[in-house]
């Protein structure tokens, strides 16, 4: 009895690897632990699941690129997999620009691959994650699961969305539930590189000057990690029924579409505040003009979650960004 756990070297799938283990799961983590961000904080990341009570009875990794299919099937070979949460992607809007090919392996093949061992095993379930990025430069906030998102204006946002379109038809068809998760800016311990929250402590840290976009106007839903992992494992317990009825996001078949995230479309203004009243330091800025595919606000709507979940995020950003200074030191040795 076994949860697939994709991109589990990776920030969220670490963390609900990790969850996982703890509530008595058998978790088998899939990985490329590619360089897109740094291999040695996978690796960290992955000590870090191995130190967890009871992962070495209850964890096995396997290194493989589960856009290849004969070589993720030879990964699973013999286990009986009952649930899958697939967060593994090609992330970043801005990389999407400079390197299309691995969206498309990643996000479009390696999407219908776990879909392709989904239908196969049999699972009762398979969570995956979508994207706020679906929902494009919509005027219309909060953002809702019932909103059109037809206009992506990156290709990462295009994948994501085509990821939705993809499970859809394979509900419909093979009647496999599965609910997408539209993740909003997701920050905390064992965070990401590329994204602004570590790159601003980072370099606050060390003096050096942070590129600060759009004169700083711009928002997010910024959302942290221990309410992200709730709201997953939430999912993971409640796939959606196959009973005829419309599901969030306007399914009928046995297919779910959330929203998860804080609620709050802070300022960026306000996390660089607080990022530097934790670090003790003051940002040296350096302003640049809105890139392309970025958006200048995310906000999410969260009453479909609420409602058929009980998922409600606890963690504002007053809170979670001190935490996340803390642990940053602790890592870095800064």
């Amino acid at each position: 009895m076994t949860i697939i756990v994709t991109g589990a070297a990776g920030f969220i799938g670490s963390h609900v690897s990790r969850r996982l283990i703890a509530r008595g799961e058998r978790v088998v983590g899939i990985d490329n632990l590619n360089d897109y961000n740094p291999v040695a904080l996978k690796r960290d990341r992955l000590a870090a699941i191995a130190g967890t009570d009871g992962a070495s009875e209850l964890f096995r990794f396997a290194e493989v690129d589960f856009s290849d299919h004969e070589a993720l099937d030879r990964a699973i070979m013999g286990e009986t997999i009952t649930a899958i949460v697939h967060l593994g992607a090609q992330a970043g809007v801005r990389y999407s620009l400079e390197n299309p090919r691995a969206y498309a392996a990643s996000n479009l093949t390696g999407h219908l691959n776990m879909l392709e061992v989904a239908r196969h095993a049999g699972v009762r379930h398979m969570v995956y994650a979508s994207s706020s990025s679906v929902y494009g430069t919509s005027p219309d906030l909060p953002f809702s699961v019932e909103q059109r998102v037809d206009f992506p204006i990156s290709l990462y946002a295009a994948t994501k969305k085509a990821d939705e379109l993809m499970s859809e038809s394979y509900s419909h068809l093979y009647r496999i539930p599965q609910t997408g998760l539209r993740f909003f800016t997701v920050y905390g311990p064992w965070g990401r590189p590329d994204m602004a929250v570590w790159g601003f402590t980072d370099k606050i840290l060390r003096g050096e000057p942070i590129t600060v976009f759009n004169g700083g106007n711009m928002r997010r839903d910024f959302t942290y990690i221990d309410d992200i992992v709730t709201g997953i494992l939430a999912a993971l317990d409640h796939p959606p029924a196959d009973d005829g009825s419309t599901k969030a996001g306007g399914s009928a078949s046995p297919h779910a579409l959330y929203n998860i995230g804080n609620n709050r479309a802070e300022p960026l203004e306000k996390l660089i505040a607080l990022i530097e009243e934790s670090c003790g330091k003051a940002a040296i800025r350096i302003e640049q003009p809105m890139q392309p595919g970025d958006v200048p606000a995310t906000y999410a709507e969260l009453s479909a979650i609420q409602r058929d979940l009980g998922f409600r995020p606890t963690t504002p950003i007053d809170v979670g960004i001190p935490q996340w200074v803390e642990w940053y030191r602790a890592y870095s040795g800064l």
